[in-house]
C-alpha cells in the first residue's frame, strides 16, 4: 500500500505543482508508514521526483496523452491507483485536476477535498485543513471513505527536498477509444512567458492605466521581475487584454509570491482570487481603495509616475547585485 501522486507535466517538463504535491505524498506517507508512489504522463525524467521523497514513479509514455484529458488521465490513475493498493491519492489544484479529480472519485468511490493547505493534523480521523469561503476562512473536512482524494492548494505546503532514488517503470494503462470521446481541438496560450499558475510574482493592471497602450510598463516591470502579467476583469472585459490573463473569483486564481496590483481597486472578487498570494502590493491613487485594507504593501500615488521609476530601481539593483 503506497500513497499515490499524480505530477502534471507539460511537454515532458513537471510543472512547478508537481514538486509541491511530490512533497506533500511524500510527507503525508511518513505519516501513515509507508512509501510515496508518483504517476507521470510522457515526463521526460520521471526519476527527478525522487528528489522530493518520491520512492517510485509509474511514467505513461503514450502520444495520445501529450494533451490533457480528464476522462483519460483519470482512468489511468484509477489503474495506477488499484495496482498500487493506493488508499490515498494526492493532486494539485489547477484548473486541469480540479476537472479531473471528481472522475477518479467516482472511478475510486473516492471522497475529494480540494485546496486543502496542510498535512493532515490526524489521520484517525483522516482530517484536513483547506481554504473555504473563497479563501476567506478555514474548514476541517474528515474524509471517511476508503480511498481518499486530496487537492493540495497552490503555493500552500511549498516545495521541500528530500532525497530519495526513485525508481521509474513504464506504466501501460489499458484506454480504449471510449476514453477519448473528448478531445481538444485547439489549444491558445501564452509562449515563452511565466504562466500565472506558475509564477512566483505576478504583476497584474486594472482600469487605472486607461488603456491597453499604456500596457507596455506592466510588461516591462514584469519582465524585470520574472513575472507573468495579469489583469483584473473590466480589463478583459474590455478587451484590452486576453480573457487567459483575467485573475480573480471569476478567472484564474493567483496564489504566487508576489502579487503586485497597479490601477487595480479591489473588487470583492478580485481580492478573493488572489487571496492566497504570501505578499500583496498595490499602487493606487485613491487612498480608499479595498486593495489597500487587502495588502500587505501600499504606495499612494500615479502609476505612471510610479512604475517607472519602481522599474530603474529594479533595474540599478539587479546590475549592482549580477
Amino acid at each position: 500500500m503506497s500513497v499515490l501522486v499524480y505530477t502534471e507535466s507539460e511537454n515532458g517538463k513537471f510543472k512547478k505543482n508537481a514538486f509541491e504535491v511530490a512533497s506533500y505524498a511524500s510527507a503525508l506517507a511518513k505519516k501513515l508508514g509507508t512509501s510515496a508512489t508518483a504517476i507521470s504522463f510522457n515526463a521526460e525524467d520521471p526519476s527527478s521526483l525522487g528528489a522530493y521523497g518520491v520512492s517510485k514513479v509509474l511514467n505513461i509514455s503514450n502520444a495520445n496523452l501529450n494533451t490533457f484529458n480528464a476522462k483519460a488521465y483519470a482512468n489511468s490513475i484509477a489503474e495506477a491507483a488499484a495496482q498500487e493498493d493506493a488508499k490515498t491519492v494526492v493532486v494539485s489544484s489547477s484548473a486541469d485536476t480540479k476537472f479531473l479529480a471528481p472522475l477518479l472519485a467516482g472511478k475510486l468511490k473516492a471522497g475529494y477535498v480540494p485546496n486543502v493547505v496542510a498535512a493532515p493534523e490526524s489521520t484517525s480521523p483522516f482530517t484536513v485543513k483547506r481554504t473555504a469561503f473563497s479563501n476567506k476562512g478555514f474548514a476541517y473536512t474528515q474524509i471517511n471513505s476508503d480511498v481518499k482524494i486530496i487537492g493540495v492548494s497552490n503555493n500552500s505546503f511549498g516545495i521541500h527536498e528530500d532525497s530519495t532514488s526513485a525508481a521509474s517503470e513504464n506504466f501501460n494503462p489499458s484506454l480504449n477509444d471510449g476514453d477519448f470521446n473528448t478531445k481538444s481541438i485547439e489549444i491558445d496560450k501564452v509562449v515563452g512567458k511565466a504562466t500565472i499558475a506558475d509564477a512566483d510574482i505576478v504583476v497584474s493592471g486594472g482600469r487605472g492605466l486607461k488603456g491597453p497602450e499604456n500596457w507596455g510598463m506592466i510588461e516591462e516591470l514584469a519582465n524585470v521581475l520574472g513575472a507573468a502579467t495579469a489583469c483584473s476583469k473590466p480589463v478583459s472585459d474590455l478587451g484590452w487584454r486576453p480573457h487567459g490573463e483575467h485573475v480573480g473569483q471569476t478567472g484564474k486564481p493567483v496564489a504566487s509570491n508576489l502579487y503586485i496590483a497597479i490601477g487595480i481597486s479591489g473588487a470583492i472578487q478580485h481580492l478573493a482570487g488572489v487571496s492566497s498570494s504570501k505578499v500583496k502590493v498595490v499602487i493606487n491613487t485613491d487612498a480608499e481603495a479595498p486593495f489597500f485594507k487587502a495588502a500587505d504593501y501600499g504606495i499612494v500615488g500615479d502609476a505612471f509616475e510610479v512604475v517607472p521609476q519602481l522599474i530603474e530601481k529594479l533595474k540599478e539593483f539587479k546590475a549592482q547585485n549580477a
